[in-house]
């Protein structure tokens, strides 16, 4: 057993009748670390998460979560947590009801109820009953359930769906926070900004298989050219500078200049402009490496 290893994945395989929902998928997750998810919708993702919440068996592979083989569904080891398209509530019950009612399922008593609303900003309605909860607030009593069992591994499937900024902030803290105390997260997510902002690890899946999977970083190596906006205190100075720069392609002009090349000639541009006295306020990806990468990834895959 790697004890630095909460998921391992192998070749696996998943169908439903003639539908082949994940064909040969390799998938690695450290302790601690925060993985993230993605791909298009009908790629496989939620079919995988399921998998590693034991709500189903592979038809073909092998899944190891923290150190335990899963061999059939239901199969999960404890300390894993989660929910797979939206979290399971009861209506009917308020918010403390229904974590009442999970504890009492698990075995564990109501200590701990309390302090999980509070950390998922659930306090003030407590009360109230979940079938008046916004699709955020859903959410967030769905972290909360997850949390009541102290998971050591968090699997959820689109944790930021409806929440507003200064929800999406907190659920953003919360995570980084576990990860930073041990736990592992997997997230599945279509916002390329919450994967970035919270991942260090990145699958793409497409059409049931992994079309990459690994380091942010790395996927922002293999990008051989961005397309970067670029907003300075001289704009027509500024363009001067991009046409005359080995290896920039100017895309077009104006206050906001848009300019595409490989990484060397845009550290050469930024360069220039600063020793030509040419203030820069923003340098920035017009489309996330990440997203850049999704797009060619998944379009490719989706063609063969």
């Amino acid at each position: 057993m790697d004890r630095h290893v909460a998921i391992r994945a192998r070749g696996v395989t998943k169908c439903f009748r003639e539908v082949v929902a994940l064909d040969g998928v390799d998938l690695v997750v450290g302790h601690g670390q925060i993985h993230g998810l993605v791909g298009p919708n009908g790629a496989g993702k939620t079919t995988l998460l399921g998998l590693l919440l034991g709500l189903a068996a592979a038809d073909s592979g092998s899944i190891e979560i923290l150190g335990t083989p899963l061999r059939q569904a239901l199969d999960t080891p404890d300390g894993v947590a989660g929910f797979v398209d939206g979290p399971g509530l009861y209506p009917s019950l308020t918010a403390r009801q229904n974590l009442a009612a999970l504890a009492r399922l698990r075995g564990l008593g109501p200590a701990g109820i309390d302090d999980v609303l509070d950390e998922v900003g659930l306090a003030d309605v407590a009360d109230d009953r979940a079938h008046g909860f916004s699709l955020g607030m859903r959410q967030r009593l769905g972290l909360a359930a997850a949390l009541l069992t102290r998971p050591r591994l968090l699997v959820l499937d689109e944790p930021s769906n409806g929440l507003d900024p200064a929800g999406k902030r907190d659920v953003h803290r919360i995570l980084t926070r576990l990860a930073a105390d041990g736990v592992s997260v997997v997230l599945s997510s279509h916002r390329m900004d919450d994967v970035e902002t919270l991942c260090s690890e990145v699958t793409i899946l497409a059409a049931g298989r992994v079309v990459f999977s690994g380091p942010l970083g790395k996927l922002a190596a293999e990008n051989d050219e961005l397309d970067y906006r670029v907003i300075t205190s001289d704009p027509p100075a500024a363009g001067r500078v991009a046409r005359a720069t080995a290896g920039i392609v100017v895309l077009n002009k104006g206050d906001v200049l848009v300019v595409r090349g490989p990484v060397a000639a845009l550290d050469d541009l930024v360069v220039r402009l600063v020793g030509d006295g040419i203030s820069i306020r923003e340098f920035a990806p017009v489309v996330s490496p990440l997203e850049a990468a999704f797009l060619a990834l998944t379009d490719g895959e989706a063609g063969r």
